[in-house]
């Protein structure tokens, strides 16, 4: 048996320290260089000295790469994975404490000098003494540190089974990351004959309230999916304001009737999904003039348990022409107050619809370059580009408008949930008992509603839905795809087990102690060893 590397609290927390300070926030040259430098410390575990070639790093895009680590017994088959991510999200809300935002000691020593700056519960953390600040530090970043030292003991004392850890960047903006894992995941099944299990997560336990301190695990994580929507109005000169209709007046309607409507939210296992909202609304004109904005676009989120991509959006292509004939109806009554026949009805049309009238316009060639011109725009991101290129095409077929443009702009999660799952429910029980003995309030939930990777694995999804997201996804199969027949392959239970902790993407961002580096440790322990005994070994 070699020597472990972290096997006491007090190492398990350096080496998070150590993580955490290697700022790895998402789309930076950090978060390229976090797995080169988590591969030398991986190469500090004795069977990865032994074994450097199980360590392995794979592109995923723009320089960034995934990190594998396999640790295979030569008898077992059986396979955990532990799935992390280490990208973070940015830091400006830390103010003047920013440069000390990756170093959770210091951080939060710091912090003590200005406790008054401090929400109430933030601040009874902080001097409770039994929580760390910072950045990464439970989102995800002991996680992770908890995987490495499952590695570390598992590895040193030979158990007979197999842990496959994963970590992956990008999970905060697109899950790049996760989405190029998919076919790495497969590839080493198929190279090394590894029965995947379970797939581990360890994404941080969420507090449901202010002052919940009960540790929640999560057999499931909800869904994630964006409608989203163009307004193209008909312009006008601002002195003849109702012989055209602006997009913005067609964009209200729409988002009344969208925000926190309730036909959009799931219940199911006593859970529901939180209510919708958008996150993005603006017009698409970009310099001042007396004509009207007759361009506009807006990103909706909704969350999801069952529904699929094909159900979303039936729903809101209902709810959009709902709020283009609400829209049409107080038009036509101005225009009639005002004694003028003012322009056509607002029409809704689906992505594909609008794209096949092009296809029947113009030439494929001409349709490519507009695409591809819209590709060209290295400054926006997926979601613009999408909106971009459905605006690309109704600017060359004005005949269509007023109208609102039904699509999806990227990310997709789709949802997962083993909760019904023979080995998952034993393995509550498992957890519980092990829990129970530190006296930590433990519960089970069964969505993860942080969002997480978990999401492209054990995927239930169906042909139909497939079609229905890649033809109304103006990007798909250019800037962003989702590898939906793989994630079928991909067929073992989910679970999340992490450390405790609060306030995920805020400057009070911090980690409890005891759960991260005594009873969380504790919990994954009995885990794997309840999983090896239900395993059979080939003597």
């Amino acid at each position: 048996m070699s020597q472990r590397l972290w096997s006491t609290p007090d190492s398990l927390k350096h080496l998070l320290c150590e993580l955490v300070s290697w700022e790895s926030r998402t789309f930076t040259e950090g978060e390229k260089e976090f797995p080169i430098k988590l591969t030398e410390k991986l190469k500090k575990i004795p069977y990865f000295k032994a074994h450097p070639d199980h360590i392995a790093l794979q592109d995923v895009d723009a320089g960034r790469k995934l990190l594998t680590a396999l640790y295979k017994h030569p008898r077992a088959t059986k396979t955990v994975v532990l799935l992390s991510h280490f990208d973070t999200v940015q830091t400006e809300e830390y103010g003047e404490l920013e440069p000390l935002a990756f170093h959770p000691e210091e951080l939060t020593l710091k912090l003590h000098e200005r406790k008054d700056t401090l929400p109430t519960a933030a601040r009874e953390d902080l001097e409770s003494g039994n929580y760390l600040f910072g950045r990464g530090t439970m989102d995800m970043k002991m996680g992770l540190a908890l995987h490495m030292a499952l590695l570390d003991q598992v590895s040193a004392e030979n158990w007979p089974i197999n842990l496959l850890l994963l970590t992956v960047p990008d999970e905060e903006v697109n899950s790049a990351g996760m989405r190029i894992a998919v076919h790495e995941l497969l590839h080493l099944a198929d190279t090394y004959q590894l029965d995947y299990t379970l797939f581990l997560n360890s994404e941080p336990s969420f507090a449901l309230h202010p002052g919940d301190k009960t540790h929640y695990i999560y057999t499931g994580t909800m869904g994630k999916i964006m409608p989203a929507a163009l307004f193209f109005g008909k312009e006008t000169h601002v002195g003849e304001p109702l012989s055209g209709i602006t997009a913005n007046y067609i964009a209200s309607f729409m988002t009344q009737e969208i925000e926190w409507n309730s036909q959009f939210q799931e219940h199911d296992l006593g859970e529901a999904t939180p209510l919708p909202v958008s996150l993005h609304q603006k017009d698409l004109k970009l310099e001042y003039s007396t004509q009207t904005p007759y361009r506009a676009s807006a990103l909706y989120n909704v969350f999801l348990m069952n529904r699929h991509a094909g159900d979303v959006l039936d729903l809101f292509e209902d709810v959009a022409n709902e709020a283009a004939n609400k829209c049409t109806t107080a038009y036509r009554q101005l225009c009639k107050r005002e004694q003028i026949d003012g322009v056509r009805d607002v029409q809704v049309l689906r992505y594909e619809d609008v794209l096949a009238h092009a296809e029947k316009k113009f030439s494929s060639a001409f349709i490519n370059d507009l695409m591809n011109a819209v590709e060209q725009h290295s400054e926006w991101d997926d979601r613009e580009k999408s909106l971009g290129m459905a605006d690309a095409l109704m600017l060359q077929c004005p005949e269509l408008a007023p109208a609102i443009v039904v699509l999806f702009a990227p990310p997709y999660y789709p949802a997962v949930n083993s909760s019904h799952d023979e080995t998952i429910q034993s393995a509550i029980s498992v957890i519980a008992q092990a829990a129970a003995d530190y006296e930590t309030e433990l519960k089970h939930i069964h969505y993860f509603n942080g969002i997480c990777d978990l999401s492209y694995v054990n995927y239930t999804g169906h042909d139909d839905e497939m079609t229905v997201y890649k033809k109304n996804t103006p990007v798909w199969g250019k800037t962003y795809d989702i590898p939906f027949n793989d994630m079928a392959k991909l067929k073992a239970p989910v679970l999340n087990v992490g450390p405790f902790g609060k306030d995920p993407h805020q400057r009070t961002e911090r980690l409890h102690c005891d759960s991260a580096f005594v009873h969380t440790p504790h919990m994954l322990e009995q885990l794997i060893k309840h999983i090896l005994a239900q395993t059979t070994v080939p003597q």
